[in-house]
């Protein structure tokens, strides 16, 4: 890595940023759009889960964002430090410690005052809400710090405090980030080193290598390692396909909990412990002549996600020593060559008797390999009177994108590529799960936001039929519709918002928007004209700014938390029942002549429960519709039912996307009640 490098890549981020910021009719601050970015490649890498921007300013306080955990237990204050300059400028030590002062402030001012004086129904006002809401529970604090320009030094940093709670500095500069971008790794390294960290090697019992170059080795690793590993990396520490999943269903096992609290000497015999990989590892002979784990590198977690969650918030929450509490452990030595290939398959193979196994969590799936090449190769019509073809760029692994403009070398020739791969065709799995749950009409799980979107669509994916999971090229002419419908939608949104003097929820507004677009549709719009057009018809587009003033007033009147409000299943249940529809004159101009390809209910929560389920489960099983999953699902609801108890609002969600399919395979319920 060269300055040079740095200097390129400063550059283009720059550009980047002034063209996202700078779109017609949807500006937005500089600050916001690289604060997005940061959140969504730290997200990707599990630094983060996610994350909100937020910008606030006060004497003595400033914060651009934030991110409760999804067990509510980890609080990120995102402060953004500026320079808008390449080569990038430098960022000093007291560049940083002012924002972390500021961020604090902010943060000693919510733990005093809650949300007090803030504008209600505003995102900041819910910001300071969630957060004074979280402070009871929270086992830790971090602060990050994200410039656009060089850090000079990261030492000496002083970490602000905030009462018995740990706290933590995160700096990322240009720097950092373009490390992590031009890498092509899944995440930074992660090197424990067990003797200088915790004063002994980690006793194991080596086996010879195989064929390819891997190895295997038991070890017994204390409960209190375990836990200090994970409070230092965290989600990172777990492998992709787990953490997606852990993210996307709870984290802590209460029988885990339980052994952990009132019988920690029996935790290995209860305890199925945990399966790892690493590319390296340092064994050392003990004095007794038994082998012993020194260091490894690239450590990841491929099955005992939960186990080790566990251990950290029974240690931290409930104050357990974690004395006498030991861990089985299955070391997998994969060498570095080989690692994103193979530990992704050890990961599946280790989870064949849960539910991980059940969903692809990451982009290696056959679905985005195939995404990929059809974005290679297929191209999208040319516009606006001109002859020249573009086409969608489907950005698989982490900077693709980048890595093919510098491929072309001379400054003529990427310029050239960049005319026909326009930045703003460019899209990533997080936009692509947001673009088809929007359309499914999941606006709820949009609004969850980056990797957990991602995580519901993968989820999603795996319950379609074999056959639908293989997209050809009316499939991806499709995606790059609602791609289309979805980015248009948010243009129109952010311009209607300026016009009429709104700010805040524009995310929520946009998603609940295509979701309603779709429903008032049953799924009708002619997508083959948008891809044909590349844009949205003048009709639709005319009806969009009083759909947004709709949606936004709708989320005004909520009581609590807008951003959490949208993120549940009863949120849309409302949004659905508003009245709002499209024009006779619009429905008749953009909707195909066909019948409809897919069935949409509407169904209520209440007539949803009332659908015949074991009739349907039967009827599925007779004749080979649906999954296995969704016909068990389907069964189980019977005796859910039968026994009094009433589905979660998750549950719900899903049974509602299981009739939709049952009536598009053709299902028909023989007894009274019809409750569509």
């Amino acid at each position: 890595m060269t300055d040079t490098d740095i200097d390129q890549f400063a550059d283009s981020l720059q550009q980047d940023l002034l063209a996202e910021a700078g779109v017609a009719g949807a500006e937005r601050s500089i600050r916001d759009v690289f604060l997005e970015q940061m959140i969504i490649e730290l997200a990707d890498v599990a630094e983060l889960e996610g994350g909100d921007a937020c910008f606030h300013q006060a004497r003595g306080e400033e914060i651009s964002g934030y991110n409760i955990s999804g067990d509510g237990q980890t609080l990120d204050l995102f402060g953004v430090v500026l320079k808008q300059m390449a080569p990038p400028a430098p960022v000093g030590k007291t560049d940083i410690e002012t924002c972390l002062r500021r961020l604090r402030g902010f943060l000693e001012k919510v733990s005093r005052n809650g949300a007090a004086g803030l504008e209600v129904a505003s995102p900041v006002f819910d910001m300071a809400q969630s957060i004074s809401r979280a402070l009871p529970e929270l086992t830790r604090v971090r602060f990050w710090v994200f410039t656009d320009g060089a850090v000079a030094t990261r030492k000496d940093v002083t970490t602000p405090e905030f009462g018995d709670v740990p706290t933590s500095v995160q700096v990322w500069d240009v720097v950092r980030l373009h490390r992590l971008v031009t890498s092509g790794r899944q995440q930074e390294p992660i090197h424990i080193d067990f003797v200088d960290w915790f004063g002994a090697p980690v006793p194991c019992l080596p086996t010879d290598l195989d064929e390819q170059g891997c190895h295997t080795m038991l070890a017994i690793v204390p409960g209190a390692v375990l836990k200090e590993i994970y409070a230092t990396y965290s989600a990172r520490l777990l492998e992709l396909n787990v953490r997606s999943f852990l993210q996307a269903r709870g984290k802590v096992n209460q029988g885990i909990r339980d052994t952990i609290l009132n019988e920690p000497r029996r935790f290995l015999a209860y305890n199925n412990g945990i399966s790892a990989t690493a590319s390296a590892v340092d064994v050392i002979t003990t004095g007794e002549g038994g082998s012993a784990i020194a260091s490894l590198k690239d450590l990841q977690i491929v099955n005992g996600g939960q186990t080790t969650a566990s251990l950290y918030h029974a240690a931290v929450k409930h104050k357990a020593t974690l004395v006498g509490i030991h861990v089985q452990m299955k070391l997998t030595v994969v060498p570095q060559d080989q690692l994103t290939e193979l530990v992704p398959l050890i990961s599946r193979y280790a989870n064949s008797q849960n539910k991980v196994q059940e969903a692809d969590f990451s982009t290696n799936h056959p679905f985005h390999v195939d995404i990929e090449r059809l974005s290679r190769s297929v191209w999208a019509p040319a516009t606006n009177g001109s002859q020249k073809q573009t086409r969608w760029f489907y950005e698989r692994a982490r900077g693709q994108y980048q890595d093919e403009v510098a491929r072309m070398g001379t400054p003529a020739r990427q310029k050239a590529f960049k005319e026909t791969h326009p930045p703003a065709q460019k899209f990533v799995k997080t936009d692509l799960a947001k673009f088809e749950l929007a359309w499914d009409e999941v606006p709820h799980a949009v609004s969850l936001g980056g990797q957990k979107c991602f995580a519901e669509f993968a989820l999603r994916l795996a319950q379609r039929p074999e056959q639908d999971q293989k997209p050809d090229r009316r499939y991806f002419e499709h995606l790059v519709a609602k791609a289309i419908l979805f980015r248009h939608t948010d243009k129109i949104v952010a311009r209607t918002f300026r016009e009429n003097g709104l700010e805040g929820y524009k995310a929520q507004v946009v998603a609940y928007a295509v979701a309603l677009i779709s429903n008032r549709t049953s799924r009708r719009l002619d997508l083959d004209v948008i891809w044909r057009t590349q844009q949205l018809p003048e009709e639709l587009r005319s009806e969009i700014p009083a759909l947004a003033r709709l949606l936004r007033s709708f989320f005004d009147r909520v009581p609590g938390n807008i951003s959490e409000w949208a993120k549940k299943p009863a949120c849309w249940e409302k949004v659905r029942a508003l009245p709002w529809k499209l024009s006779g004159a619009t429905i008749a101009q953009l909707t195909t002549k066909d019948p409809a390809r897919v069935v949409v209910s509407n169904i209520s929560t209440e007539d949803l429960l009332l659908v015949p389920w074991s009739e349907l489960a039967g009827w599925a099983s007779e004749n080979s519709k649906l999954t296995a999953v969704d016909r068990r699902i389907a069964s189980g609801t019977a005796a859910l039912l039968s026994a009094g108890k009433t589905p979660t609002d998750k549950q719900v969600d899903n049974l509602r996307r299981i009739y939709d399919a049952a009536l598009n395979h053709g299902f028909a319920s023989t007894g009274n009640t019809d409750p569509r």
